[in-house]
């Protein structure tokens, strides 16, 4: 029971899922970096639809259905402008009373962000969130080789190069074990392509990145926004994760009174696995609190071990 629909974010055609609810709640989703709608928000779509919340799920410019060129390159000023539309769109939806946002990994922290900017959500969800760039890309690089992480610069540079001069991107695999060029070469996001695209349910899933798109992936900080967020923001956060870590989204949870943790055991991955019931119903009781009922005061900061 979803729809196809089209918005425009600055004269670019986005394309989204529509599952139409009935209790006027609506939770805009995306999927994390580089991550196109359906193997990034399926599986909880579908659970959020199926308790009454009405879902847009949509695709970055650039990315999969969506328009934009050139192809896999992912601006994260792009990016942020792309959800403002799709906030504003999903206002108009039939039924749509009050607004909340969910994503993960990178593209949770752009939640956090607008949590802290735009008063038109009503809650938010940042589930695995990368909310620390720099901190996050030291660690990763330990599990890099020098010869990759050398390939990997020098991919970068010349790709950033050639976008001054039109040049079609040079692309680098989302995931890839040590040795091999890779936006993360971490354990858990290994994963990512059988956790989120098992028996390759999602042929049409490009799982690569323009490497021009790195730099500023790697020096984003929303973290410093999570002291002003305006919303009730729910952070879901794996304790074994490597690829996005615990301790500095926990540490931004802690920044606001508006704040709430969940914390699951598991990898970056473990809400698609083995921590999805756990990390659906935290969540579905957070919208449910906040989403339908907006007179409820703000909690202080929850930490709840699931």
């Amino acid at each position: 029971m979803r729809e196809k629909v089209w918005f425009s974010s600055a004269g670019v055609e986005c394309a989204g899922w529509h599952y139409p609810g009935s209790n006027g709640g609506c939770v805009v989703m995306t999927g994390g970096f580089g991550v196109t709608k359906e193997p990034g928000t399926d599986r909880f779509a579908e659970r959020f639809a199926a308790a009454g919340f009405s879902v847009l799920a949509f695709d970055y410019r650039n990315f999969g259905e969506s328009g934009g060129e050139p192809r896999q390159v992912a601006p994260i000023g792009g990016q942020l402008t792309d959800w403002r539309a799709a906030i504003g769109f999903a206002a108009t939806l039939p039924g749509v009373e009050r607004v909340a946002l969910w994503s993960f990994s990178l593209c949770a922290g752009y939640v956090v962000q607008l949590a802290a900017e735009d008063d038109r959500i009503a809650a938010a969800i940042a589930q695995s969130p990368n909310v620390d760039g720099p901190v996050v890309t030291r660690t990763a690089s330990r599990y890099q080789s020098p010869l990759g992480a050398l390939r990997l610069a020098g991919r970068t540079l010349l790709d950033t190069l050639g976008a001054l001069v039109g040049r079609p991107p040079k692309l680098v695999a989302l995931s890839g074990p040590r040795g091999t060029v890779a936006l993360l070469n971490t354990p858990d996001a290994q994963l990512g392509d059988a956790v989120l695209n098992p028996g390759n349910k999602y042929p049409d899933w490009q799982q690569t990145l323009a490497a021009r798109s790195i730099p500023r992936a790697a020096f984003y900080r929303p973290a410093k926004y999570a002291a002003d967020i305006r919303c009730p923001l729910l952070y879901v956060v794996c304790n074994d994760d490597r690829s996005a870590l615990a301790a500095p989204a926990v540490a931004a949870a802690a920044k606001s009174s508006k704040a709430e943790l969940v914390r699951l055991p598991g990898n970056h991955y473990a809400p698609f696995l083995e921590s999805h019931e756990a990390a659906v119903e935290a969540e579905l009781t957070f919208l449910r609190q906040h989403l339908l009922d907006p007179t409820t005061p703000t909690h202080p900061p929850l930490t709840q071990s699931a």
